[in-house]
């Protein structure tokens, strides 16, 4: 059992103990994925990018299985506006990036943005660093279990306009579904789901994740969502 209370204290630990069965394909996606398998972006070999994590949470809500997300505010200067996982840039005090520091830094941002209580989640898995070109970030998405479910909300309006989580049915559902098109030409996976438009590094991780857990449905992806410039 993960122990996580305020992040700082005592070790930060994966633990695959007493996990819900329904997330046995993701456990094994954990085990098994390749890193160019969720990304053509990997993160410099030189070591260049701020390191950087995010909290892919998985609970159980009135709809089943369920990820919490937040939709970051719009005066930020990276990704502002964008739906994401809660997370962020890696702190002196998070430790060693190269040990825990990536799930200390994942739960203290998760905490930070969302409120949620850290003590109640169980961190069972972290997929490869990816890397985030437009923002230099190399991300460690660090995969948690919701055991004890706590209240979630905006704590601080600057950083989050909105929290909320988006039942996996939703995301699995080909009705919600789409392939977003930058300006720049790039295409990627996009989802509308809770009135809104997940896509980019965030939608990327959950297709693959949906695509390697066989969870995913065949969809259209001749259906195209545009971004504007300023996305």
């Amino acid at each position: 059992m993960t122990r996580a209370s305020g992040t700082q204290d005592g070790p930060v630990v994966l633990s695959k103990d007493g996990l819900p069965a329904w997330l046995d394909p993701v456990v094994r996606v954990v085990e098994t994925v390749e890193p160019v398998q969720l990304s053509r972006f990997l993160p410099p070999k030189s070591g260049a990018g701020r390191q950087s994590a995010v909290l892919i949470l998985f609970g159980e809500g009135e709809q089943g299985p369920e990820l919490l997300l937040m939709e970051r505010a719009s005066s930020l200067r990276s990704h502002a506006g964008q739906p994401s996982f809660p997370g962020g840039a890696l702190d002196p005090e998070d430790g060693d990036p190269k040990a825990d520091g990536p799930l200390r830094a994942a739960l203290r941002e998760a905490e930070e943005e969302t409120g949620l209580d850290p003590g109640g989640v169980q961190l069972f898995g972290v997929l490869p660093k990816l890397y985030i070109p437009v923002s230099g970030f190399v991300v460690t998405p660090v995969l948690g279990w919701w055991r004890e479910p706590t209240p979630v909300d905006v704590v601080d309006p600057n950083e989050t306009a909105r929290v909320f989580t988006v039942p996996v049915a939703d995301l699995t559902n080909p009705d919600n579904r789409a392939t977003t098109v930058h300006p720049s030409g790039h295409r990627g996976p996009a989802f509308l789901v809770e009135s809104a438009l997940v896509w980019g590094f965030t939608a990327g991780i959950i297709d693959r994740l949906l695509h390697f857990s066989g969870w995913e449905r065949p969809w259209d992806r001749d259906k195209q969502v545009p971004l504007d410039w300023r996305s």
